[in-house]
């Protein structure tokens, strides 16, 4: 067996579940499908120039674009996520990540969907917004364009955050309402008040100093090459290297 191979046995034994029903023709080697993919993504190439181990590009970017735009990737993380975070304690914080010239058109795609791409201090980018466990393992992403609000993202995966007693947050996500709405859900939110409020906000330093976790996260996520800068136009596949990259290096 080729040492490029990625997953174990054990491992593929827990994807296999969220893979789609094969019709008709059998398909290829999952394992050795799957960790072409894998290596593509980790190390940013382009599918052209995936060792011969893992079978023709073709096969490999046909896979990865059907899966996709099925969302399959993204059910594995959070079907994953969901059997073994531990979730008394969760985390939200931002990040940006760079778009390669390749994908940084601004125009937008058939049907009016945007790319999710904006114009920022530091160029194009784009904005992934995650919720981790207290471990630090992602549950949820949502992406927006870069320019968009930390409170955009934080409204968006609002009704998805699963039940948990704290919430940490840096003081980008600290607004009235968004205090309110987590304590109407039963979570006690732990976020350092802005500098420019009239009257300080207590937070219990002392559990906010776990916060680093979600930060650790995000650099972990941007040693994918194809996740720390952003090669693909369509969002969808984009944030299925996102997802894959967060099931491998977290969830398997």
């Amino acid at each position: 067996m080729s040492n490029l191979f990625w997953l174990t046995e054990a491992q593929m034994a827990r994807l296999r579940p969220f893979f789609p029903k094969s019709h008709g023709k059998p398909r290829v080697d999952d394992r050795r499908v799957l960790s072409g993919i894998i290596f593509i993504n980790r190390n940013g190439l382009r599918w052209s120039d995936a060792p011969g181990e893992y079978g023709p590009p073709k096969t490999l970017y046909n896979r990865w674009k059907r899966w996709s735009d099925m969302g399959v990737f993204a059910r594995i993380m959070e079907g994953l996520a969901s059997d073994g975070t531990e979730q008394k304690t969760i985390m939200i914080d931002a990040t940006y990540l760079k778009a390669h010239r390749t994908a940084s058109s601004l125009r937008f795609e058939k049907g009016g969907r945007g790319r999710l791409i904006g114009r920022t201090k530091g160029g194009m980018n784009t904005k992934l917004h995650a919720v981790t466990d207290v471990k630090g393992r992602p549950i949820k992403f949502f992406m927006t364009a870069g320019q968009v609000s930390d409170y955009i993202g934080a409204a968006a995966l609002l009704s998805s955050l699963p039940g948990a007693d704290w919430l940490l947050a840096d003081r980008g996500y600290d607004a009235d309402w968004y205090r309110e709405a987590l304590q109407d859900k039963g979570i006690t939110p732990c976020i350092p008040g802005r500098k420019s409020r009239g009257t300080p906000v207590k937070h219990d330093k002392r559990r906010y100093k776990r916060r680093n976790r979600i930060e650790i996260m995000f650099g972990r996520l941007k040693d994918w090459r194809r996740v720390a800068t952003r090669y693909d136009r369509c969002p969808r596949v984009f944030l299925s290297a996102i997802a894959l990259a967060a099931t491998v290096i977290f969830w398997l």
